[in-house]
């Protein structure tokens, strides 16, 4: 009798171990899911302010670079492109015949090209 509860108590013990096992195998996963997935989303946002700073590196922004620069709008505010860029892309995006140049010039120190003044 005493080994039939020594086993019972054995296997439940092992089936508890292979619960939390699990459990952590579950956690390590997504763990690594977020991190990749971050990763991505990073990547994301760091293209997409690659392309919008490469349209206004020279302080000129002409009907080309404003019709890319709408395009990307709404794609640096999904990938999460920090406010100091989508601010003045804003302003700058839709502007008519003449970008307004403080717009600019703060997108191009947003950048990390120095302002035209």
């Amino acid at each position: 009798m005493n080994h039939l509860v020594i086993a019972v108590l054995f296997v439940a013990c092992l089936t508890a171990g292979c619960g939390q096992v699990q459990d952590a195998a579950t956690g390590a996963a997504s763990d690594a899911a977020s991190q990749a997935a971050s990763k991505v989303g990073q990547a994301a946002a760091d293209e997409v302010q690659l392309q919008i700073c490469s349209r206004v590196t020279d302080g000129e922004v002409s009907d080309q670079d404003k019709q890319v620069l709408s395009g990307l709008v709404a794609a640096a505010k999904s990938a999460g492109v920090p406010a100091e860029i989508t601010t003045p892309l804003n302003q700058v995006a839709p502007s008519g015949d003449q970008a307004p140049a403080e717009a600019v010039d703060a997108l191009r120190q947003a950048c990390g090209a120095t302002p035209t003044t």
